[in-house]
This record gives structure tokens, sequence and C-alpha cells, in this order.
């Protein structure tokens, strides 16, 4: 079993909670985001990603103990988790995220944010 199994069965289960599939508000919590739309489920991410971000800086700053570090890795899958929940609702899965990952493997992240800006600018010319 690989990580991209976990993910793909995760996905399936907030798949299988939409609303439309059946998914009901009243007892799962992915429905009712989802019931919600997309403020909901991106105020989520906001807040999982401030999460994140703080218990990397605890992790940072109170060394690696074993608490800070289930912590920081118990926040970044809480966003992977709203995460999916976006990816769902735009009809995206991680099998997409992992195929834009594998495409930029072995390219310099300096030379992808320059080729990214550089598409945003003709983009913004035509």
């Amino acid at each position: 079993m690989t990580s991209n199994d976990s993910l793909q069965r995760l996905a399936q289960t907030i798949e299988s909670r939409k609303p439309a599939r059946g998914g009901d508000p009243q007892t799962s919590y992915v429905a009712r985001l989802l019931q919600q739309g997309p403020d909901a489920f991106l105020k989520k991410i906001g807040e999982e990603a401030t999460e994140t971000v703080m218990a990397a800086k605890d992790l940072e700053h109170g060394g690696a103990t074993p608490e800070l570090s289930a912590k920081l890795v118990g926040e970044v899958a809480d966003l992977w988790f709203h995460s999916l929940i976006a990816l769902a609702h735009y009809g995206l899965s991680p099998a997409d995220v992992i195929a834009e990952l594998e495409r930029r493997e072995g390219v310099s992240g300096i030379e992808e944010k320059a080729l990214r800006k550089a598409q945003a600018r003709e983009s913004a010319e035509k």
C-alpha cells in the first residue's frame, strides 16, 4: 500500500459524502462543509494552514520533541484533508496534484517560479 493509495481512498470517501451523492450534512462533516459551499471549506484551509505554520514554529523553537512533531504532522494532515475537500468540490483529485508534482520533479524551483511568472504576464497581455 502506498501513500497515493491512502490519499485515493480518502478522496473516494470525500466524494461519497457529497450531498449530491447522498451525503447527509446532519451526520457528515464533509457533507456539511460541501453543502455550505466554498467559503466554508476555504476558511478551514486558511485556518489549518495557519495552524500548520504555528506548529512548525513551535517545533523550530521548542525542539524536536515527539509531542511537537506529532502536532505538526496532525496539522498538516488537517490541511491536506481540507484541501482534498476543495479538490473534490472542483472535480479534481489527489492524482491531479501528484501529476503536477511529478511534472515539476527535477525542475529547479527558481526556474519553475520564473516560468509561472512569465506565463502569467503573457496571459495578462492577451
